[in-house]
Order: structure tokens, then sequence, then C-alpha cells
């Protein structure tokens, strides 16, 4: 029986990348022929011990002390071996393509993210060529003093280009003999610094000034970063889910190894002046002086030279596949080359043309910004995989997420350490880009991690949800509207997305009276074309596709299975029926609904007319009865004129009083109301003219309104045709105008302030009783 790997201790799952079982072995199927010593291990250790190791140890030795640099290389290599870890798990959950790290961020946090990350990172690789040209240049004048820079750097790129022309798997194997100089460099070292004399430094040198901690640990961390070199290749190995984790982590422990053992050979060989004050103490140290030291640091810059000139096309490759570059850079293969040559091309031409530029100090501090922000980003991935619970993150080696986190905060906070200026250029470079193509491109659907988040924390915040207890105070509507089409019904959608103001859940039902099973439609199809139309329009909603066999059963069925526990549907809202039967159904709906504590809303709306200069648009609420709607009614007006189709609009509330000691009352009591609900609002109560109808009164009133809203009583069983033929009267001449009907758990709370007693017997209704 097969056990389940979280069953399986975490150091068995690790030992097994490196020594794997014969059942774990895959057949080759891509042709690529680069296994996880030439491919990953070769290139990222030979990155690792570079030149830092050689010109630059001795100074952070000399400054801090033995047992300080002990520390600093500890921690550095802390970091990196937990994004080591993270991109061992990435890299074995799912396949991993052409282009690295690009490839992982892209297939995790979305294309857009992976772009923003992807171009400065190819760019970032691009610009290394010149620099570890321009380095390996200045280092020719230890032996050649008058060594010309510019046209030194352009032969050394020329040369470092023609090597990757023959293809990653010549330039790789070449680089062996530069792994066995820089074992004899090693080697030399420790001979020089255990049978050697002490080198000491002159008398007349300058006293010590003293650097900081931290900033000692910013000069050595750029040593550890170079775990991209191998997985760039990655379009090119064998087995890229076996291979990128093995010679990654192989290659991290080995280069942390060596700096374990370096800082005990360079304190025996040389005084702390001595290694602080000669950047080439190491010639000094070792035996045969520099005839072996110097061929290894040559060895090692232009090694790293050779890995970005590899990895950058295949970033911008990968890049090209995902249409995020011109297709022409995704090309694979030419009659002579299996390499993407003119994404070589490219990158040579920005690596000949950065030479040009001289002085490449303050771009060298942005291209590892950039470097760093990748790594946290793959830290950041594994953490939000892990959290996000997704049942697809099934890696063979499983970080656990806090180790995870830290390692991507950690990244963000040595960015800030190394240079802070640096660090907001390279971050505000990625936002932008971002921001870029996220609002010009459109992406084909991928499954990405995103999904997983937010269903995580829609989890999280549903399960804090029911626990709190809904009050009137933080009641909003959630609102279901039910349509026939859509694309007839858009102007009702819009109100009820107002009504919402950006904050309640909107859902759009298209109620289909039928058969289900003898149904033909694709309702996922159907439910995709009101998403679009949605998208299309604006709207932040949510459609579905509802099929019932009668539409007045439906309506109740589909509101009361609408909606999770939390944020249920509490307001429903039907378009005015042209059919005068379907208008007495809804009448019949009204008492199943109040039973569900859902408010009604039928609505005869249409599209609302541009506003003229210098008119306010106006809301009119016809308040009276003993229904008591009106607190549901003043809620949706001001929630209305939130909206900014809506804003500066005026509200008035009316009422007709049947003899002025009711006006008095009504008066009174809506004077004290409005301002201690804070919603601007104009009263006008009147008294009922004799021999005028309250229908002529609201027609006279509030023929220049843009929203007409009216109270909907609940009408007697076996009455509900009578009252529906009332309303149709009412309405027919009626400029936009939506009957409301106040179902909710909180009538007459919703806007009285809870040190206000609710008028018991005031109006606060609709005038159709």
């Amino acid at each position: 029986m097969n056990r389940h790997r979280n069953d399986i201790p975490f150091m068995q799952r690790f030992s097994r990348l490196f020594f794997p079982r014969r059942s774990d072995t895959r057949p080759n199927r891509s042709g690529n022929q680069l296994g996880p010593f030439i491919g990953v291990f070769t290139p990222t250790v030979l990155t690792i011990l570079g030149v830092i190791m050689y010109l630059r140890f001795g100074w952070v030795i000399g400054q801090v002390g033995i047992w300080k640099t002990l520390l600093i290389v500890s921690m550095a290599h802390a970091i990196t071996l937990i994004t080591s870890l993270c991109l061992a798990a990435v890299a074995t959950n799912s396949r991993v393509g052409i282009g690295g790290a690009y490839f992982m961020i892209s297939r995790s946090l979305g294309l857009e993210i992976g772009g923003a990350i992807g171009l400065p990172l190819f760019l970032s690789q691009a610009l290394s060529v010149t620099l570890y040209a321009f380095g390996l240049a200045e280092s020719l004048r230890l032996v050649w003093p008058q060594a010309p820079l510019m046209p030194c750097a352009f032969v050394i790129i020329l040369l470092v280009a023609a090597l990757a022309f023959r293809g990653a798997g010549a330039a790789l194997r070449s680089q062996l003999p530069v792994m066995a100089l820089i074992g004899l460099s090693l080697l030399a070292l420790l001979l020089g610094a255990l049978f050697g004399e002490t080198v000491t430094a002159p008398v007349n040198s300058p006293p010590l000034q003293p650097v900081n901690f931290w900033a000692v640990f910013a000069i050595f961390f750029p040593a550890v970063t170079g775990i991209m070199a191998g997985l760039s290749l990655s379009g090119d190995l064998e087995d890229p889910r076996r291979a990128i984790p093995r010679g990654t982590l192989l290659a991290v422990l080995t280069g942390f190894a060596v700096y374990l053992l370096i800082p005990f050979a360079l304190t025996l060989g040389a005084d702390a002046a001595a290694l602080r004050d000669e950047p080439l103490i190491w010639t000094k140290i070792a035996v045969f002086g520099p005839w072996l030291i110097l061929p290894g640091l040559w060895g090692a810059i232009f090694s790293s030279a050779v890995g970005s000139m590899l990895g950058a096309p295949r970033t911008l490759q990968a890049m090209a596949l995902d249409h995020l570059a011109p297709r022409l850079l995704a090309g694979r293969k030419t009659a002579t080359s299996s390499e993407p040559v003119f994404g070589l091309l490219i990158t040579l031409g920005l690596a000949l043309g950065a030479v040009f530029l001289g002085d490449l100090n303050s771009v060298a501090t942005v291209v590892t910004m950039f470097f760093l922000s990748v790594y946290g980003i793959i830290n950041l991935v594994a953490a939000l995989e892990k959290l996000s619970g997704n049942p697809s993150w099934r890696p063979r080696i499983d970080v656990p997420w806090w180790l995870s986190l830290l390692g991507a905060l950690t990244c963000f906070a040595v960015m800030m350490l190394i240079q802070l200026p640096a660090s907001l250029v390279a971050i505000s470079v990625e936002l932008l880009l971002w921001l870029l193509l996220k609002r010009h491109l459109r992406f084909k659907g991928r499954g990405d991690i995103r999904r997983d988040i937010y269903q995580a924390l829609i989890r999280w915040s549903l399960l804090q949800l029911v626990e709190k207890p809904l009050t009137a105070r933080n009641w909003r509507p959630h609102i279901l509207v039910f349509v026939g089409d859509i694309e007839k019904r858009l102007d009702l959608v819009r109100y009820a997305a107002w009504f919402s103001e950006e904050r309640g859940v909107v859902t759009v039902s298209e109620l289909i009276q039928g058969d289900l099973l003898k149904l033909d439609l694709d309702l996922k199809q159907r439910q995709q074309q009101i998403q679009q139309v949605l998208r299309r329009e604006g709207i932040p909603a949510f459609g579905a596709v509802n099929v019932a066999q009668d539409i007045e059963h439906g309506i109740v069925a589909v509101a009361q299975a609408n909606g999770i526990p939390g944020i249920e549907c509490n307001t429903v809202i039907l378009g005015w029926p042209d059919d005068r039967q379907r208008l007495i159904a809804f009448m019949k709906i009204i008492r199943r609904l109040k039973h569900l504590n859902q408010s009604l809303l039928i609505g005869r709306v249409t599209s609302l007319p541009p506003v003229q200069e210098g008119i306010r648009r106006r809301i009119d609420i016809w308040w009276g009865g003993l229904q008591r709607n009106g607190d549901l009614m003043l809620l949706l007006a001001y929630l209305l004129s939130c909206n900014p189709e809506w804003r500066d609009s005026s509200i008035r509330i009316l009422s007709v009083a049947s003899n002025e000691l009711m006006r008095e009352t009504t008066q009174a009591f809506l004077a004290r109301l409005i301002p201690e609900i804070r919603i601007a609002a104009e009263i006008q109560v009147m008294i009922k003219v004799e021999g005028e109808s309250i229908k002529e009164t609201i027609l006279e009133q509030s023929a220049g309104a843009d929203l007409v809203l009216l109270g909907l009583a609940t009408p007697e069983e076996g009455q509900e045709e009578n009252y529906a033929h009332r309303l149709q009267q009412l309405a027919e001449d009626l400029p936009a105008c939506i009957f409301v009907h106040n179902g909710s758990l909180f009538i007459g709370e919703l806007v009285t302030p809870e040190d206000t007693e609710p008028a018991q017997n005031g109006p606060a209704g609709g005038p159709i009783k």
C-alpha cells in the first residue's frame, strides 16, 4: 500500500532528490541531454565561487573578524538555502519549462506578474554579461597594467557569445576545466596558509576604518546569489524536476562548505590589516602565488558571464512563448543551431551596447536588486502555495510555509540593507510593468495560485463573519436580480449595482421556465455569456442561470438558496412585467419572501438620461401608511446618491396627510428623524386636496423626478389581483419608479439610530395600502 506523502519523513523526501528510487526515474522525451551535474550544479557552483570570494572575502574578515565572518556566511547561506528549498519544492511539484524562474513565477502568480519579473530579469542577465566582462578586463590589469578596459570587455563578450552559440551543452562542458582551476586555487590557498609564512601588512598601513556589520553583510551577500544560473537552463535539462533541486541544493551546500573553510585559511595566512588592505591577498598566501590564483579568478568570472549569456535568451524565449515578447524570439531551432538564436543576438547586442556606458556601478546594484526580488518571489510562491491549501500542491520536498515566508521577507530585507534607493528603483520598475501588463494585455485563463489565495481568504473571512452578530448598523443589501434576458434588463441590473454601492453582493439570475432535463441549453455557457455582458458593461455582479417549473415558485426557491451563511441574499429585485398575470404572481411572492426575511423591490426603470448642466438629479420618496417601508427607501436613496452617476442628487421625502393634525405629526417626526440619521433630505408634507386622488398627487409632485420610491404593502390573500391592478395604474404614468417592500430582519431600524426609539405608529410605509 502506498503511503501518503505527508507520512514520509522530511529528510527521507529530501534524500530522494539525490538518491531516487528506480521507479522514480523518467525517460527523456524532450531530446535535451543536460543532467544535474553539467546543467545545474556546474554553472551554479561556479557563480557562487566567484569574484567576491577572491577579491572581497579577505576584506570581510579584516573588517569584522573570523567569528562575525562565519556568522555572515551562515546567515547569507541560510537565506540562499531556504530559497533553494523553495525552488526545489516548486520544481518538484510540476513540470518546469523554458525560462526557469520566469516560468515558475508566471505559472503560480499569473502571466502579468511573471512578465513584470521576467523582463527586468532578462535585462539583468544581459547586463550581467557586461558587468562580468568589465570585471575580467579589470583583473587583466594585474598582469597587463595598460590593458584598455572597453576593448577588452568588447572582445570578452564576443568570446562568451561565440561559446554560447555552440549550444548550452558545449558551453557548460567547457566550464569543467574552470571548475578544476578553481579547485586548484583553493588547494593552493590551503597549502600556503598551512605551510607558508603569515603575510603581514606594512608598518605604515592606514588604521582600521570601522564599517557597520550590515554594510559588510551587504557587500558579501551577492556572493551567494548564484542559484539562478542553473535554473535559467531549465528548458535544456533532461529532467528539470529532478535536476534543478538536486543540482541547486548540492551547489549551495558545496559553496557553504567552501565559504566556511576559507576564513580559517585566510586568517592563518595573513593578519587582519593585510586582509583588509590587500584585494589580492590570495596571491600572497597561496603556493605559487598568482600562477594558480589568477586562472581560477579569471575562470570564475568568465563562467559567470557564460551563465548569464545562456540564461538571458531563454528567459526572453519563454516570454515570447507566452506572447509577452515578439513571436520571432520563441523560435527554438535553426539549421545550424539548437539555441534561441534571435534571443542570443539581442542579448549580445545589449551586452555590447552596455560597454559604451562605461561606469556600470549603479547599474550593477540595481541588477542585484532584480535578482534578489526574483529570489524573494520564488520563496513567496512556495509559501502561498502551501498556505492556500491547493490540492495540486504536492511537491516531493515539502517546505513549511513559515520557512518559505521567512525566506521571502529576508530577501526583501536584504535588498533594503544593500541599498535602499536601488531597491526602490527595482520594485518600482516591476510594479509599473505589472500595471501596464494588467491594464493593456488580455491573458487567456490559466490556473494559478491567485484563485487558491482568494478562496482561502474568503473561507477565513466567512468563518470570522458568522461569529459576528448581524445588526441593523452593518446591514447592507445583498441583491438577487431576476431577469428573463439580461440584455433587455441592463438598466434594472445597474440599479441593483448602485444600491449595493460596490460593497454588497449582486447576483443576476436569468430564470428559465421549463424542465431541466429537457432543456436544450448549455447552462454553463449561458452563465459565461451573462458574465461577459456584466464585464462589458462594467457592472460588478455575478451571473447565474436557474431553471424552474414555474416562475413564482422558482423565484422563491432561488432566493432561498442564494448566497452563503454570512452574506445571504436579503433583497430581491424584479423587473416590471409586461404580463399582468406575472405581476399578480409577484404579489403572491411578497409574503413568502418576508418569511425568509428578504425585501422585495419591483422596478419600472429605463436608462438614466445624462444630467443637465446646473440641474441636480432628484430622488422622490413617498412616505405614508403603516407598512414601515420608509427606512429601507431612505437607505436605498442614500446608497444611490453615493454613486458617481447620482452624486449631488437631491432627496425629497413627500407625504400626504388626511388632516392638519396628521400633517403636523408627520412633519415633526421627519424633522426629528432626518437630522439624526445624517441623510440630507428635503421634507414636504401636504394635506390631501379634496377631490384629488393620491395617484394624481403623486403624478403631479413627482413628474420631474429621476426616480420615485414608493412603499409596497403585503396584500391580503385573494386580493393580489386588485392590488396589482392599482399598482399598474399608478406606475404607468410615473417616470422611473421602484416599489419597495421591507422584509428585512430590521424593519424600522435600518436608518434609525440605536438610541432613537422608532415610531410605532408613525407614517413609514407606502401610499398603496
